[in-house]
Order: C-alpha cells, then sequence, then structure tokens
C-alpha cells in the first residue's frame, strides 16, 4: 500500500520550465492548452495525475540563452490521481504536505541548447528540500506561438516524499510537461 508521492513535486516544476522557450522574450503560459502531470508506479499499477494550480515565468529567446529564465512552481494541494486513497497518501503529511509546504518550485540558473532540443538546469525545491535537476525538453515556435515538451525523472525520496510504509512505490515519478505560450507584448 503506497502512496502516490510527489509527483506532485516537480510538477512544477517542471512543469512550467518548459513554456520557456519562444521568441526572445518574455511568454504568457496558455494555462487551459497546459498541462504539469506525472506518472509513477505503485504497487506495480501505473499511476498518472497532474496539478490543477501552477505558474510560470518564462523569459526565452533561443538566441541569447544567457538572458533566459524559467521560475516555476506548482501548489501542491491542486495534486490529484483521480484515486482518493493515492490522493491521500501523496498529499498526506508524510507525502507532498501541503499544509506546511504549499508550493514545489524550479527555478532555472541557466538553459543549454542541445543536439535534441534544450536543457533547464536549476533547482527544485519540494518539501524544503533543494536539488539540481536537469530537465530536457522540446520546443517549437511558430507565428508568436510557442509549444514546449518535457518529460523526466525524479526520485522522491531525495526530496523526503514518502513514509515508511510507501516501500518502493511511487520511487521514481516521471514529470510529463506540456506548455503552449505567445510571445508577450
Amino acid at each position: 500500500m503506497l502512496r502516490t508521492p510527489l509527483v506532485a513535486l516537480s510538477p512544477l516544476v517542471a512543469f512550467a520550465a518548459l513554456t520557456a522557450p519562444a521568441l526572445a522574450q518574455d511568454w504568457t503560459v496558455d494555462h487551459d492548452a497546459s498541462s504539469v502531470g506525472f506518472e509513477t508506479t505503485v504497487s506495480g499499477g501505473a499511476v498518472s495525475g497532474g496539478f490543477e494550480t501552477w505558474t510560470a515565468d518564462i523569459t526565452l529567446d533561443p538566441d541569447n540563452l544567457e538572458a533566459a529564465s524559467i521560475d516555476a512552481a506548482v501548489t501542491t494541494a491542486s495534486g490529484s490521481t483521480g484515486n482518493r486513497q493515492m490522493d491521500d497518501s501523496m498529499l498526506s503529511n508524510a507525502g507532498l504536505n501541503p499544509t506546511d509546504f504549499e508550493t514545489a518550485r524550479f527555478v532555472s540558473d541557466d538553459i543549454r541548447a542541445t543536439e535534441t532540443g534544450y536543457e533547464a538546469h536549476g533547482t527544485m525545491t519540494m518539501r524544503g528540500s533543494e536539488q539540481p535537476v536537469v530537465m530536457p525538453f522540446t520546443l517549437a515556435i511558430a507565428d508568436g506561438r510557442a509549444i514546449a515538451d518535457s518529460r523526466f525523472v525524479i526520485a522522491r525520496a531525495d526530496f523526503g516524499v514518502g513514509g515508511s510504509s510507501w516501500g518502493s512505490a511511487a520511487a521514481e515519478v516521471t514529470l510529463v510537461l506540456h506548455i503552449e505560450a505567445d510571445a508577450a507584448q
């Protein structure tokens, strides 16, 4: 019996970090077209969910990555798998503990171009624990609209998420981000 831990965390993160790229400026996230989700395994079964409430401040110009930045946060209490028992565990004191830790956050230190897209290198903070994170993402920009997608894995225990009864449940959580944003005026 385990709880879906931390998938909610990076969500923050992460999720938000993906919307970064675009036309050399600030970007306004289209929340209706975007999502911050997670996938994990609990008791041998696949579990997925997402966060309804999150923010992302993104500045990115593929031609000026030195000036790029991503600051994204998820409201931990907005995490849901659609399964009450798993949600109760994820949002418990041993889980994301939204009572004491209202948000999970990702702040980039730098953004780099790679052979397959981009990487946002930065710090994720969850449950008061800060860990370095590399968030790979793809980016397409056309007509003032940016679309970014990312999938990356975090270890919940690195952020102090999960009680002794969780065992190997949701030991690794894949953050799944889809961000659509418009060039800010």
